[in-house]
């Protein structure tokens, strides 16, 4: 296959097309030919050096990321882009970028890997960000502590050693819980409104426990990169599926 006929497969699997106006990550493939054959995909969180030197070392011809290297736009090509795109040019590892497309999707998406986590029940979307959703939300098949919750996602998520952290101002037992992963807490409004008992996200902001508690609502952050390992995973179960070797390549870093 070429690295153009996996990118217009993945970008019709994830709908690509459908965030464009709302991601400021150019999705799609983001560096690289697309008449590139590829035998060997590695996946990954992030497109960083080691990442990229990582999947190259593995003999991977192209790279999925969740996080890409350009956002916005690309005005020069120097520090840390340029670090990062030179081996991808110099190893011809071509760079595919599913961002909010990946957070969103409700079956092969983050949100939706951490909801299977929990086990979650009547599923609908969450998280609106313009037209479109960038979370999931569900209900527990039994009613369970916020400490138990957390313990759960602690004992299941590779957070780098670190602890799952808690905001515990929703309800004694949680039942309902919304999930946006990575940087979710802007959802919190949306959460309370809702019904949610707690938001399930990545990482916070100084702001959040105000906002919490303010709004009667439960957080917990199990940490960026933990909580979207999910969808990168479930492209890489594609990607075997299409006849491709692949490598998931796992660079937590504790935030």
């Amino acid at each position: 296959m070429h690295a153009g006929d996996i990118a217009a497969r993945l970008d019709d699997e994830l709908d690509v097309a459908s965030y464009a106006d709302v991601d400021a990550s150019p999705n799609g493939l983001q560096v690289g030919p697309t008449e590139q054959p590829v035998d060997h995909a590695a996946v990954a969180v992030d497109a960083a050096v080691e990442t990229i030197d990582r999947a190259s070392d593995a003999g991977a011809d192209l790279l999925v990321t969740h996080h890409g290297i350009i956002w916005g736009g690309v005005e020069r090509v120097t520090d840390t882009t340029y670090r990062r795109v030179a081996p991808l040019v110099d190893d011809d590892l071509a760079l595919y970028v599913a961002h909010l497309p990946l957070d969103g999707h409700q079956s092969l998406g983050n949100a939706a890997g951490l909801a299977d986590v929990l086990d979650l029940d009547n599923r609908a979307p969450f998280g609106q960000m313009g037209p479109e959703y960038i979370g999931q939300r569900g209900t527990l098949a039994e009613a369970r502590t916020l400490s138990d919750l957390a313990e759960t996602l602690e004992a299941e998520l590779d957070t780098g050693g670190q602890s799952v952290r808690t905001l515990d101002f929703g309800p004694s037992l949680v039942e309902d819980v919304a999930i946006v992963t990575g940087s979710g807490v802007d959802w919190i409004e949306e959460a309370a409104e809702v019904g949610a008992d707690v938001l399930v996200t990545g990482e916070g902001k100084q702001q959040v426990y105000h906002e919490a508690r303010e709004a009667g609502i439960s957080v917990v952050l199990a940490g960026h990169y933990a909580t979207e390992t999910f969808g990168v995973r479930s492209l890489q179960s594609r990607l075997d599926e299409w006849g491709l070797e692949t490598t998931f390549v796992d660079c937590p870093t504790g935030l």
